[in-house]
């Protein structure tokens, strides 16, 4: 029998949280690039009522991101896409972080576009990184936007010498994202349809766990003892903001990018987190 098709690309909390708020009665594909972790989600859902099925997938790859879509289509008409899919600037090089973070992101977006079915609806998971970033200029967003997915990654802006380190890539990552998600919601309104990012702060995560052992790890603990709510966030917090935005209370927002950090950003610019306080 035929169902209604979620995609969830990175088998994760975040990914799953939204995967258990908005996936019941759909057929689940959960691609990951360590198929262990996705046959790890898929076995802890399936047990919980849901229908899931594990696949393994490289978001660098355009091939891949084909593969998951042709086998998600077999299941039915697509009508949802998560992507959770990503690496942290303490997990991968600065081409790793571009190739996957920036370029998969862009890929998969565009490629989910030329499916997904009328009345669907998306999330990708950016970054408060991003937000921290000056700001750039209202060229080089545009080219961020706008310029084919298999040039992007030939841009000036993200060769080698203009990219100081992992965490400038990640920055300029997930500020891609955003801009990436703008242009995409045009493409998507075509076939009505609409595609938001969401843009965490810290959240508890594996991944996150990693940064706080890592080399940033005292500032990202510093981040979230200075940020107003005065803790990390959860999985399921972020959920919440893509149940809105993937929900029908959402449907007049698309090409949106929603900021959930605990206040984390706002203490950056105006509070004790500015630079050199």
């Amino acid at each position: 029998m035929k169902k209604d098709v979620m995609i969830l690309t990175g088998a994760g909390q975040i990914g799953m949280a939204i995967a258990r708020r908005m996936g019941y009665g759909k057929k689940i594909v959960v691609g990951d690039k360590n198929i262990n972790n996705a046959e790890t989600i898929a076995d802890i859902m399936n047990k919980a009522g849901f229908d899931v099925v594990a696949i393994e997938m490289d978001l660098s790859s355009r091939e891949s991101i084909k593969n998951i879509i042709a086998e998600a289509r077999e299941y039915g008409d697509i009508t949802m896409l998560v992507n959770a899919a990503g690496v942290s600037p303490s997990q991968a090089p600065v081409e790793t972080i571009l190739k996957v973070d920036l370029y998969g992101t862009a890929v998969l977006l565009e490629e989910v576009g030329k499916v997904i079915a009328e009345g669907g609806t998306g999330v990708t998971i950016s970054s408060q990184s991003g937000h921290r970033m000056p700001a750039l200029t209202p060229e080089q967003d545009r080219l961020l936007a706008t310029t084919p997915t298999e040039e992007l990654l030939s841009l000036p802006m993200l060769q080698p010498e203009n990219i100081e380190n992992t965490l400038h890539a990640y920055q300029m990552a997930k500020r891609c994202n955003v801009k990436r998600v703008m242009a995409e919601a045009v493409m998507w309104g075509e076939r009505g349809a609409r595609i938001n990012s969401i843009s965490p702060g810290i959240i508890v995560t594996p991944l996150a766990l990693d940064e706080f052992n890592g080399p940033r790890g005292d500032f990202y603990k510093n981040m979230f003892a200075k940020c107003p709510s005065g803790r990390p966030g959860t999985a399921d917090e972020v959920a919440n903001v893509a149940e809105l935005l993937m929900s029908q209370q959402g449907a007049f927002i698309t090409g949106a990018d929603f900021l959930i950090d605990g206040g984390a950003t706002a203490s950056f610019f105006y509070g004790p987190l500015q630079p050199g306080k």
